[in-house]
């Protein structure tokens, strides 16, 4: 454990379970970023509480969560993501404390990491938020309305062929394989049919 005890590699322990905790409030559910984030944090905070910290560089760590969170509510809010990952780049290469104005970590190790990680974290953040915000491509609201072929019995459960794909569906009625049927409403992926003669009565 005598290896943690340096201030470069508690750093770097740092900012790569900080860059883990970002990912996994904007891709939540993995449970891999997650472990990742608490068992580096876990290392960095042994190395923390050895080497000592600058209370301000703590608070500064802390509070870039507000602007990193702000920003990935809505797209467009590429300011806040950018103070985000300043407050996390400071913070972290002052958090531990030196003889001088210098920080602790060697200015070369932090430049490069930093720059590695604001990079990667800018580029992963922005392309999760498109795809979060992004309009689904399948409008499943289109569906209703549409024909297609029962290729099960329909009732309680059943499956049709509607727009060229298999989907699960119900009926009121029984409906039997191979009939004509007209989607009248879905309930999420299910869809609800009726027979095509009687949705045209």
């Amino acid at each position: 454990m005598e290896i943690l005890l340096d201030p470069n590699i508690a750093y770097i322990l740092l900012v790569l379970g900080s860059i883990l905790l970002l990912m996994a409030i904007v891709t939540p559910g993995t449970h891999l970023m997650e472990g990742g984030a608490i068992l580096l944090l876990a290392l960095a905070g042994y190395a923390i509480y050895n080497l000592g910290f600058n209370v301000w560089a703590l608070i500064v760590l802390v509070l870039s969560l507000v602007p990193f969170i702000y920003s990935i509510q809505k797209p467009k809010r590429e300011l806040f993501l950018a103070l985000s990952l300043l407050g996390v780049i400071i913070g972290s290469v002052y958090l531990f404390p030196s003889s001088g104005w210098l920080p602790a970590v060697n200015p070369l190790v932090a430049m490069v990491v930093s720059v590695l990680s604001a990079g990667f974290l800018w580029m992963a953040v922005r392309k999760g938020m498109q795809a979060l915000h992004a309009r689904p491509l399948q409008d499943l609201s289109t569906l209703i309305g549409k024909t297609g072929q029962a290729k099960t019995r329909v009732e309680e459960d059943g499956s049709v062929q509607v727009a060229g794909e298999l989907w699960s569906a119900r009926s009121e009625k029984s409906i039997p394989a191979g009939s004509r049927v007209r989607v009248v409403s879905r309930e999420g992926f299910v869809l609800m049919v009726t027979p095509e003669e009687q949705s045209n009565q």
